[in-house]
C-alpha cells in the first residue's frame, strides 16, 4: 500500500477492492448533426517475445492463456484484489432513450462518447466505474468501451480483430496501475491503456483504437436528443452514482497500487492529461494549459488538429457523489481539416472560432454557425490519462507547452 495516501483514501480504496466490483444553456440543434467517420490511426503493435517465465500467482489455475508468450516481465503485474471477472463486464447492454437517463443523469455528469457514422451512444462513468468494460456494438460495429479508474483512461476499441469477433473480461491484474483485460475466445491477456497483448496467444498485436471522449451530460443531450444511453438495468446490483475512489483524484495523492517505472518530473504524475499518439509521435496536453488556452492548434505526426476544452464536466473520482465533484471541464480532439480545408482555431468570448471562415464550433467539433454551419470535424482518438499512466507507457512523450 502506498503511504502516501492520505487514510480516508486508504479506507475508500480498500473496501473498493474487497467488497466492491471496482478497479478498484443547452440547445437543441435544428439539424441532426452529421455523420462522424471512422478513424482508427492505432497501427498493429510488434513486441519482442521474451523468454519464459513463470505467470503471476494464481493465473494459470484461473486462465487458459498461453503464459509462455509475453511481451513483459511478469514482475510487473499485480493483483487489483477481485480474482478474474471478478469486475463483472457488461456483455449484454440495454439502452434506454436520453429523456429516461436525464432522470438520474445530472448535467455535469462525466459520460463518454460514442460515435458511429449518424448514431451517438452514451456510456455514463457511473456505470463504467463499477464494470470497467463493455462489450457493446453500435451501428453495427462491435466495440469495446473501457474505463479504468485508476488511470482514469476511458478507452474504445474495435472488438473485431483477426477475423473475429472478441468478448473482453477483467483479469483482476494491473500493470503500472493500469487494468489488464483479457478476451474470451483465447484468453490473451491486453493493456487497456496501450490496447496491446501482453500474454497469450496474440502477444505482440494490437487492438485498433477507436474515437472516444469524455464530455458532460448536458453537451451530450444538447446536441444528441435522440441518442442513446446504456442504462443501470445491467443485471448487477451497484451503487451507481457513488465513487468509491473518493478524493483519489487529488494533484497531491500518489498513484495507488503503482509499481514500477519513475514517472518523468515535468508533470505531477496525479496531473490530467489528454493524450495523443500520431505517426509514431505521442503528444500530451495538460489540462492545467487546456483550461487557460480554450484551443490548441498543433502538429501530431504530421497530422494538424486542434484540442478543445470547455469547462462544465465534474470529476468522477473526486467527491462520494460523482455530480458533487469538482469542475475539470472537457477535452476532445479533431482533426483541423474539413473538406480539404485546414482551419486553424481561437476561443472568443467562451465560443470556438476558425479563423479562416469565422464559423463558430462547439466542445462536440460541430459547427453550430458561419459558413461552415452543419460540418463536423473528425474525432481523434485522443484519451485522458492521469501523467503517471500515460508516461510508464510513453516516457518520451512530448508535453505541450505555448
Amino acid at each position: 500500500m502506498n503511504p502516501n495516501l492520505n487514510p480516508p483514501l486508504i479506507v475508500t480504496l480498500l473496501l473498493a477492492t474487497l467488497f466492491l466490483p471496482a478497479c478498484s444553456p443547452e440547445q437543441t440543434p435544428t439539424s441532426t448533426p452529421p455523420p462522424i467517420p471512422s478513424v482508427n490511426t492505432a497501427p498493429v503493435a510488434s513486441h519482442t517475445i521474451l523468454e519464459y517465465e513463470p505467470p503471476p500467482t494464481g493465473a494459470e489455475s484461473e486462465f487458459k492463456t498461453d503464459f509462455s508468450k509475453h511481451t513483459i516481465p511478469y514482475s510487473e503485474v499485480l493483483s487489483g484484489g477481485p480474482p478474474k471477472d471478478g469486475i463483472p463486464a457488461i456483455d449484454n447492454p440495454q439502452t434506454i432513450s436520453v429523456s429516461e437517463a436525464d432522470e438520474w443523469l445530472e448535467p455535469v455528469e462525466p459520460i463518454v462518447l460514442v460515435r458511429v457514422g449518424g448514431e451517438a451512444r452514451a456510456y455514463p462513468i457511473q456505470i463504467l466505474m463499477w464494470h470497467e468494460i463493455v462489450n457493446d456494438t453500435l451501428g453495427d460495429k462491435p466495440l469495446l468501451v473501457t474505463f479504468c479508474p485508476l488511470c482514469n483512461t476511458a478507452i474504445a476499441f474495435e472488438r473485431v480483430f483477426d477475423g473475429q469477433t472478441f468478448d473482453f473480461g477483467t483479469t483482476g491484474r494491473l500493470r503500472y496501475s493500469n487494468l489488464i483485460m483479457y478476451d474470451r475466445q483465447t484468453e490473451t491477456w491486453w493493456q487497456q491503456a496501450t490496447g496491446d497483448a501482453i500474454a497469450g496467444e496474440y502477444a505482440g498485436a494490437q487492438l485498433p483504437f477507436y474515437p472516444a471522449s469524455i464530455v458532460s451530460w448536458a453537451d451530450f443531450k444538447a446536441v444528441y436528443p435522440n441518442g442513446t444511453v446504456l442504462s443501470r438495468e445491467t443485471g448487477f446490483s451497484r451503487n451507481y452514482g457513488r465513487n468509491p475512489y473518493l478524493g483519489y483524484d487529488d494533484v497531491n495523492q500518489s498513484p495507488f497500487l503503482y509499481r514500477g517505472k519513475e514517472t518523468p518530473g515535468q508533470l505531477v504524475p496525479m496531473a490530467r492529461v489528454l493524450t495523443l499518439d500520431l505517426g509514431g509521435e505521442a503528444v500530451a496536453y495538460p489540462y492545467e494549459i487546456l483550461s487557460s488556452l480554450g484551443a490548441i492548434n498543433d502538429t501530431v505526426g504530421g497530422q494538424r488538429l486542434v484540442v478543445f476544452w470547455a469547462e462544465g464536466t465534474a470529476s468522477a473520482l473526486d467527491s462520494a457523489q460523482i455530480p458533487d465533484g469538482r469542475d475539470v471541464g472537457a477535452a476532445v480532439a479533431y482533426s483541423a481539416e474539413v473538406d480539404g480545408q485546414l482551419l486553424t482555431f481561437e476561443v472568443a468570448d467562451g465560443v470556438f472560432r476558425d479563423k479562416e471562415t469565422g464559423s463558430e464550433w462547439d466542445i462536440l467539433g460541430r459547427a453550430v454557425s458561419g459558413t461552415l454551419q452543419g460540418a463536423q470535424l473528425t474525432e481523434l482518438p485522443a484519451i485522458n490519462h492521469f501523467w503517471f499512466s500515460w508516461a510508464a507507457f510513453r516516457p518520451e512523450t512530448r508535453i505541450y507547452q505555448p
